[in-house]
């Protein structure tokens, strides 16, 4: 059976809608990333649990894969508050921690686990990890929250909402910058030399 690729895509598109800031902490350093692979992994309300998936390529993903620790943020669309959610997604999605802190570029306080909290965020949810699942490319992690806090009353920002925010020369650089992680992605699933 072949699979029809286009078919897939299109059924899969748009159920991950909401871009997430994702921040970690490794020996002292800080770092974060956007994805759109994370959201609940409970039932049980009063025991919350988080997952997020990260390419391997990324530095966050080995940083959380080292601390056992990260930070979900999701980020506003109100009209007070876009703008700095625009600055959080360009900051995280930008470029790669290996060529400098990210981080300090933006408001951030300490969270329980040591992981920096996006003061500008719409909202997070801080965990440890409980559980991980290697998938070739990439790492779905698991954890349990362990703190959480609201700091908007506005809706969150979808990606479509989002994307149509950026600067059109961000994009192009952020094209160019998924060149390389969309060919190790390759490299990993279909076990080519790394």
């Amino acid at each position: 059976m072949t699979v029809d690729i286009n078919a897939a895509n299109k059924t899969l598109a748009g159920l991950r809608p909401f871009p997430v800031a994702i921040t970690t902490v490794d020996g002292g350093f800080a770092n974060g990333l956007m994805s759109l692979s994370a959201g609940s992994a409970s039932i049980i309300p009063e025991a919350p649990r988080a997952m997020c998936g990260l390419t391997k390529y990324n530095m966050t993903h080995d940083m959380v894969l080292n601390s056992g620790v990260f930070v979900m943020h999701m980020l506003s669309a109100g009209d007070d508050e876009v703008d700095a959610s625009m600055e959080i997604l360009m900051t995280l999605g930008g470029s790669s921690g290996r060529d400098g802190d990210k981080i300090g570029k933006l408001r951030t306080k300490t969270g329980e686990t040591g992981a920096p909290i996006l003061l500008d965020a719409h909202s997070y949810v801080e965990c440890r990890v409980v559980g991980s699942l290697d998938v070739q490319e990439s790492t779905i992690f698991v954890g349990d929250v362990v703190a959480s806090e609201v700091f908007s009353e506005a809706q969150r920002i979808k990606i479509g909402e989002a994307w149509g925010k950026l600067p059109e020369d961000w994009i192009e650089q952020y094209d160019a910058n998924h060149v390389p992680q969309l060919q190790s992605a390759k490299d990993h699933r279909f076990g080519q030399k790394v």
